[in-house]
């Protein structure tokens, strides 16, 4: 009997120790999930039971091409505008509501070039603008007239602040003509401007105060202008004749002068520019030559703007009262990349 109870006691003795070491072997191969992540989805993975050793990396030294290294960078911005306008209108003669047959063409060249690098500025800007207008019955005459070019080279002294010296020139490029009646009631003219008839090359040094990128300010304080009369017979019909002398060609100049720029899209598609200019000769400071351009453009897709130019101009040789001119265009135009 004794032996028969020490024979099922060892039996529950063994089943005892194989079910404690099935478990502890289940509970070594799996990892089991703690209290801080029983309100996440955990998917109990099996350890890889096989010791692995990190892969070893080893560094080489290979030599580079230098010409990869070779990165040029291009300090200037370039912008190129080319711009044609076309108006035309056409009535019958039994028209009722009246009206003349008229055409009108224009064309616009504009060129920007800017260059940055550390602290030296250059800008080399170019304005061509030309437009003609024909009535019936009438001579032709200009809508739009003017050359301009202007370069500036500028030094960087502080944070706003630059020394800086420009060169420009400016004049128009066909004839300029008064227009009146004859005693017959016949349309006539008569000339009072030609190219470099006037003619203006402004050279200036001085200081520019620029605090953001879309505005600048220039103080020519050292400032000197020619103007050019090439043709000597202007006279006659314009007894000023620009501020030159009767029978001679040329004057200098010496004065003060303010350029204020404004370039900037003051809404979507939209972009205002504005220059205005104060010339003062130390010779007459009495009498300030100004003037303001202003250049409205609404862009309505890629190939087709509006714009509005706006000119108000005051200058004693050649009249006494302020001058204004306004167009309105519609016309294609295509930047150059």
């Amino acid at each position: 009997m004794i032996c028969h109870l020490k024979i099922h006691f060892l039996k529950l003795f063994i089943f005892f120790i194989l079910s404690f070491s099935t478990f502890y072997c289940i509970a070594q191969d799996f990892d089991l999930p703690t209290t801080d992540t029983i309100k996440t989805k955990i998917r109990l993975y099996k350890k890889n039971p096989f010791i692995t050793k990190p892969p070893l990396f080893f560094l080489k030294k290979s030599p580079i091409n230098q010409r990869i290294l070779k990165v040029k960078i291009n300090y200037w911005r370039t912008q190129t505008t080319v711009a044609i306008n076309v108006n035309q209108a056409a009535f019958s003669d039994n028209w009722s509501g009246g009206g003349v047959n008229s055409l009108a063409l224009g064309g616009q060249f504009l060129y920007k070039a800017e260059y940055n690098k550390q602290n030296i500025n250059y800008i080399t800007q170019i304005d061509l603008i030309y437009g003609k207008l024909k009535n019936r019955g009438q001579l032709e005459r200009k809508s739009n007239d003017r050359i301009f070019i202007d370069n500036k080279a500028a030094l960087q002294i502080s944070k706003y602040w630059y020394f800086f010296g420009s060169l420009s020139f400016e004049s128009q490029f066909d004839l300029g003509y008064n227009y009146g009646k004859d005693v017959a009631g016949n349309e006539v003219r008569t000339t009072i401007s030609n190219f470099m008839a006037p003619g203006y090359v402004t050279e200036s040094v001085g200081f520019e105060y620029k605090p953001v990128s879309y505005f600048n300010l220039r103080l020519g304080t050292g400032t000197a202008r020619q103007t050019f009369v090439l043709d000597t017979t202007l006279y006659k019909n314009n007894p000023k004749n620009f501020g030159v002398p009767i029978g001679k060609r040329f004057r200098n100049e010496l004065a003060f002068q303010v350029v204020a720029n404004f370039d900037k899209d003051i809404a979507k598609n939209v972009n205002l520019k504005s220059r205005y200019l104060i010339f003062a000769a130390y010779e007459k400071l009495k009498n300030i030559d100004q003037r303001l351009d202003i250049t409205l453009t609404a862009k309505v897709n890629k190939f087709i703007n509006v714009m509005i130019n706006g000119i108000a101009l005051y200058d004693d040789d050649f009249s006494n009262t302020l001058q204004t001119s306004q167009a309105l265009s519609l016309g294609v135009v295509y930047n150059l990349p």
